[in-house]
């Protein structure tokens, strides 16, 4: 009798210490892993959605869109995401003429913007597609280009004549941000169109240096 109160003593000693102990790792398992806070949520919950909608994205060009300066970005954004780019230049065609006509100065002027925007993504390693598009709206043209990549970004610089108007967006560009169906990102030059661009340094004198 005294053998067998003495092993239920043992059974139930060690019943304790396995509590004792998990309840101890339970602890120390939380102090190194503290709750999430609301900040940490909404961060975590961002870069889950913005894996699964890694696609395309589209700078566009056009007469009235300047985008040249945003495809150094553009680039380093697809390539750091390994998503695709296009570089598409819409060319409106006037209501005076057939959409399929043919203009070839416009047509030209896509093809030079084009071929600027191919060597800027090869000097950042970086492939991209290009498309010369002739609609009769910009802003429709685009929004449409979009849902046929299912773009996840559509990159855009500011109005052509902005730096003379003071008007860094047009009606075009505010229409494609507000109607777009995926984020969109405008970069509007600096003062002295600067932007992604290092300024030279001034040297003393005033002068800038080399």
């Amino acid at each position: 009798m005294i053998q067998v109160a003495d092993l239920q003593i043992s059974y139930i000693g060690i019943a304790a210490a396995v509590v004792i102990l998990l309840a101890l790792f339970s602890t120390l398992w939380w102090m190194l892993h503290p709750p999430k806070t609301k900040a940490d949520l909404a961060a975590k919950q961002a870069e889950r959605q913005h894996k699964e909608q890694l696609g395309t994205s589209i700078v566009v060009f056009s007469s009235d869109i300047r985008s040249e300066h945003m495809m150094v970005l553009a680039s380093r954004l697809a390539r750091g995401q390994r998503g695709q780019l296009l570089a598409a230049y819409i060319i409106e065609v006037p209501f005076t003429l057939p959409t399929n006509a043919e203009m070839e100065e416009e047509d030209r002027a896509a093809l030079d913007i084009l071929a600027a925007a191919e060597v800027i993504a090869k000097n950042q390693n970086c492939e991209v597609r290009t498309e010369i598009i002739h609609h009769r709206q910009t802003g429709q043209a685009v929004l449409e280009l979009a849902k046929r990549e299912k773009a996840q970004l559509i990159i855009m610089g500011s109005y052509r004549e902005g730096r003379y108007t003071g008007a860094p967006l047009s009606r075009t560009i505010e229409s494609i941000a507000a109607n777009a169906k995926c984020d969109v990102l405008i970069g509007v030059e600096g003062k002295h169109g600067t932007l992604l661009v290092d300024e030279p340094v001034a040297a003393p004198g005033g002068t800038p240096g080399p």
